[in-house]
């Protein structure tokens, strides 16, 4: 679909990329990893033809249609959510267009091969306009906008009015339903809560689109990556598989190249003492030059670019009172809209909660209240004794003085701390050499970030909040947060839609849904594999039956197809009864099939019903307090989602040879 060829790219005296080969092919998903400033965005400007290359060739495949997201979008206006969706280029019409004219030639052409060069473009007219979305694109659209958070309110507001958030998800629905070969995403998930990223994932491992995602969510790459290309020092290295079984590979990889490097550098220890004994000597002079033309010629090998090593030594805090906050009977809402009625909590020391939940559901507010940022409309919060707090939020990367440098910035609130002291902790967060110095106004978001959590640990909370600390960092630098969160020894409450982070981090999680904030033991895995599915259950239940959608309008329909039989005369008999004996051979086919798949179909229905049972019952506070019914209940769930997981296995397999079949004539 699109190769790099010896491709070349410097900016001043920096060499981005160096003679760098890449090709990708249709359906492959390739993540794309390096740390910023690796050169991720030059890349995709070469792909895409906004950027041009010093050296080398790109070469893209003939009608070859790149869809592109990127990091940030022009404000929009003028046109409702829905609109916005469904702008999906020029191509539909384009299509619609060449199936009008197909139409009118056929009913004009006799000639008979003519005739088949027709039928055939009509077909693939008609299905590039079905996979467009030309028969249901308003439907089409409303699905993806609601697997992107959008509920039907928001569907008809104009996205002048959308939060840079919101106007990227609808932008990032405008791409998806455009049926690009090639998708070009740029950090998609900085903008997504949990629910959305997962059904992003399951839309982008289904799709049959190649894709290119550059990202620094590790969970998220395991999941949808087949392949990660990985940008260091210039170079380009390929790694099939998913984001782990890149780190087991790169890793491998350095080695190799750290045995290699030791190899030469012993055999050029030995070259130049063999010069340096023999250089004066004239029966060996010839010798000499030899080995110095060796040296000379010798492609050396380098040591391999390391991560750049965390080695936090960070104090610890003062030890708080057992009880940090408790709410008791809060209400809070904005104007008329109460967010929470009633609502009670308790934060114990050394608890690590993660707080879960669709955005909008209102888990910044619950930080807020937590945090005594915002004041309930009634009840109470009580802070306990010795507790010292601090926030993390994209409010406090603002606080920043542009004018200070990063080290004159953490010291001022490092009190009597020695610099030396100061810029080791900066070293620690990846501020290296003169990176100290920089001031404020010219660092990034991930530097910002940085710099905040290094001031904010360096006082030493006993308390810490911290709304989506993972925004703007790329690998190593959540690598330098999980470092540090995993050393803080005070009680901790986060949102993130980090997995990986949660998950090394959180001790309870905290499901925030409908004004109900329901508190369950574990990280996000054990909330995914436990909890979800019944709290979901729940919610359905008590959620009121919604009012049926208005009917969608009819989508134009294409042009209807010229009946080959009456465009080419009448077929004879054995052409009639040939046709009629596949039909009979097809039915055969179809009956134990169909039959097969309508079996495993209630089988996994079955299945299903028995697991959703196992999941309400653990649900249940009381199973978890009884340590023997846990146990039994937590090894019945496992065996009862593994034959969901097999009969579902079975089914999809079943089902999709009875599509192939039904298709195929």
């Amino acid at each position: 679909m699109i190769t790099l060829h010896n491709v070349s790219k410097f900016y001043g005296k920096q060499d981005v990329l160096k003679e760098v080969n890449l090709h990708v092919s249709p359906g492959e998903r390739l993540g794309l990893v390096g740390p910023n400033g690796a050169g991720k965005s030059t890349l995709l400007g070469l792909m895409l033809g906004t950027v041009e290359p010093d050296s080398g060739e790109v070469f893209k495949a003939k009608n070859l249609r790149l869809g592109y997201l990127p990091q940030e979008l022009l404000s929009l206006s003028g046109q409702t959510v829905l609109e916005l969706a469904m702008e999906t280029g020029d191509s539909l019409p384009q299509v619609e267009a060449e199936l009008d004219e197909v139409h009118q030639l056929l009913g004009k052409v006799r000639d008979e091969a003519e005739l088949e060069e027709l039928l055939a473009r009509q077909g693939q007219l008609q299905s590039q306009f079905e996979q467009l979305g030309g028969y249901d694109l308003e439907a089409r659209a409303s699905r993806v906008l609601a697997g992107l958070g959008f509920d039907q309110e928001r569907l008809n507001r104009d996205v002048g009015e959308l939060s840079g958030g919101w106007l990227m998800r609808a932008a990032l629905a405008r791409l998806l339903l455009s049926a690009p070969d090639l998708i070009l995403l740029d950090e998609p998930t900085n903008h997504l809560d949990l629910e959305s990223l997962l059904w992003l994932e399951g839309y982008l491992v289904t799709n049959p689109a190649a894709l290119l995602l550059v990202s620094h969510d590790r969970v998220f790459l395991d999941k949808v990556a087949t392949r990660i290309v990985e940008l260091d020092a210039g170079q380009i290295f390929s790694y099939g598989g998913n984001y782990s079984h890149y780190e087991e590979q790169r890793e491998r990889r350095r080695e190799a190249q750290r045995a290699a490097f030791e190899s030469q550098q012993e055999r050029v220890r030995q070259i130049e003492d063999f010069v340096a004994r023999n250089r004066t000597r004239k029966d060996r002079a010839k010798q000499v030059q030899g080995r110095l033309k060796m040296l000379e010629k010798m492609e050396r090998v380098t040591l391999p670019a390391e991560d750049q090593a965390i080695k936090l030594d960070l104090p610890p805090c003062e030890p708080s009172a057992k009880v940090v906050v408790e709410m008791l009977g809060l209400e809070f809402g904005y104007g008329a809209k109460t967010l929470y009625r009633d609502l009670s909590l308790v934060l114990r020391k050394g608890d690590r909660l993660a707080l879960l939940g669709r955005n909008g559901e209102g888990k910044s507010t619950l930080l807020r209240l937590l945090s005594g940022q915002v004041k309930p409309r009634k009840g109470r919060r009580l802070v306990g004794g010795r507790v010292k707090m601090g926030v993390f939020s994209q409010h406090t990367m603002e606080d920043l003085n542009p004018e200070n440098t990063a080290l004159s910035e953490l010291g001022s609130v490092a009190g009597l701390m020695a610099q030396g002291q100061q810029r080791t902790i900066l070293g620690a967060f990846l501020f290296k050499g003169d990176d100290v110095f920089k001031k404020v106004k010219v660092l990034s978001g991930g530097e910002r970030a940085r710099l905040v959590l290094a001031k904010l640990l360096i006082q030493k909370p006993n308390f810490l909040l911290m709304d989506e600390p993972t925004n703007h960092l790329d690998i190593a630098s959540r690598k330098v947060l999980e470092e540090a969160l995993g050393q803080y020894d005070g009680t901790l409450v986060l949102i993130s839609h980090d997995r990986h982070l949660i998950n090394a981090i959180a001790n309870q999680v905290a499901y925030v849904h409908a004004g109900k904030v329901t508190l369950l033991p574990g990280n996000y895995d054990d909330f995914e594999r436990l909890w979800k599915q019944g709290l979901d259950a729940e919610a359905g239940k008590a959620k009121p039956a919604a009012p049926s959608p208005a009917p969608a309008p009819q989508p134009k329909a294409p042009p209807k197809p010229v009946d080959s039989e009456a465009a080419s005369g009448p077929k004879s008999a054995d052409q009639k009864r040939a046709e009629a004996q596949a039909r009979q051979e097809r039915y055969q086919r179809l009956k134990p099939l169909k039959s097969k798949v309508a079996k495993l179909e209630a089988q996994v229905e079955e299945a299903t019903v028995e697991l959703d049972k196992l999941v309400a019952e653990m649900v249940d506070p009381a199973a978890f307090a009884d340590g023997v019914r846990w146990t039994k209940l937590t090894k019945a769930h496992a065996k009862a989602k593994d034959a969901v997981e097999k009969l579902t296995a079975k089914w999809e397999k079943a089902a999709l040879e009875l599509e192939e079949l039904e298709s195929g004539d």
